[in-house]
């Protein structure tokens, strides 16, 4: 599919395909890179279900759901950028895969502009809450947006000390859902001020599975993150993970080894992240850094005809296990052509035998 502006017909189908049950971005992507366009993705859909062992119908949600979503983003005055549009950020359309879709709320001008995540302990100190609102101004009048999740404790300190500059907060529900209650009104100032963004519906209501997704924009929007305070078993972690595997720089701000929510952050000094003690350490660090490339998003078209895709099917089926595994070792073990490969593995999360991370695939329930 060509990259370009969408009409409100193809906008409907790109996100009826994105809402489609077991559609997440990897699947979003190939089924994308097979078919073309959403509506022969969305019309192939059944058939790649049942081909891939699926007993019950694929649900697919209706236009009207989809429509009531639009017109619910439309009321809070939002604005839905979809993955092959302009003006969608290029930091996430250069993650693999992108998000296939994104809302926003208020500034979205801001999301372009270069970006440092600031993120950390919920149940943050008072140093390290006075820190990341320090750290957030300074970043914010070196011309850098500061990027966090809205979260009580060092998210909140990073947004209102970057409000005047440029703060914008990606949420796990939808960016009506104002979490936590207690935070109403820096959400009303991010919507106004700022910018509020999430992959979900405008309206979801944020579920434990949903935080993984919006660490990874978290960090995908950002040429850095900076982790402030966070214990050993810490979201903050995860989303320093993502950021090391897209590429990004990840800076840690040591603490008193007999404070536990220090313990995170030295880990990750022990482990090579930048220490920051101060903005010039992120300034020093983003000023040496190479533009990301944009990722080559061409199409490869139709899998390869001459492959037995039901053989192809059930050997991947075997090969899957709980443990994640790259989609590259698949098609070494396999020795199959990468699209071909792909194609089949799409149809065994459409199945739900199998289950499409950005990181690897496992085996599904």
């Amino acid at each position: 599919m060509t990259l370009g502006r969408l009409s409100d017909i193809q906008r409907l189908a790109w996100l009826r395909l994105a809402r489609t049950e077991t559609v997440g971005p990897v699947a979003f992507e190939h089924l994308l890179a097979r078919f073309g366009t959403p509506e022969r993705a969305l019309s192939a859909l059944p058939d790649l279900s049942r081909r891939g062992g699926r007993a019950t119908p694929l649900n697919i949600p209706l236009r009207e759901t989809i429509e009531r979503e639009l017109e619910a983003g439309a009321a809070m005055g939002a604005r839905l950028l979809c993955g092959c549009e302009p003006d969608f950020p290029a930091r996430l359309a250069a993650l693999d895969p992108p998000p296939p879709v994104l809302w926003a709320l208020g500034r979205a001008e801001l999301l372009p502009r270069p970006s440092v995540a600031i993120v950390g302990a919920r149940i943050a100190s008072a140093g390290g809450q006075r820190f990341a609102r320090q750290l957030a101004a300074e970043l914010g009048e070196a011309g850098h947006v500061i990027v966090s999740g809205m979260a009580r404790g060092v998210d909140g300190a990073a947004h209102e000390g970057s409000m005047r500059t440029g703060s914008v907060a990606v949420l796990g529900g939808g960016i009506g859902d104002i979490y936590p209650p207690e935070h109403a009104s820096l959400h009303a100032r991010l919507a106004v001020e700022g910018c509020v963004v999430s992959e979900s519906a405008p309206d979801r209501r944020a579920q434990a599975k949903d935080f993984p997704r919006r660490n990874r924009i978290i960090s995908g929007l950002s040429l850095g993150v900076v982790v402030v305070e966070a214990e050993l078993k810490s979201g903050s972690l995860i989303t320093a993970r993502l950021a090391a595997e897209q590429g990004r720089d990840v800076f840690a701000v040591p603490g008193s080894p007999l404070d536990p929510r220090a313990r995170g952050t030295n880990d990750l000094i022990r482990q090579g992240a930048i220490l920051c003690e101060g903005a010039e350490d992120v300034l020093r660090s983003l000023s040496g850094q190479t533009h990301l490339r944009e990722r080559d998003r061409a199409y490869d078209g139709e899998p390869e005809a001459d492959v037995d895709f039901d053989a192809l099917r059930e050997r991947l089926a075997g090969l899957l296990s709980p443990t994640p595994v790259s989609r590259d070792e698949l098609v070494r073990a396999t020795g199959a052509p990468t699209s071909a490969v792909m194609a089949a593995l799409v149809e065994l999360a459409l199945a739900e035998r199998a289950l499409l991370l950005a990181g690897g695939l496992v085996a599904g329930a």
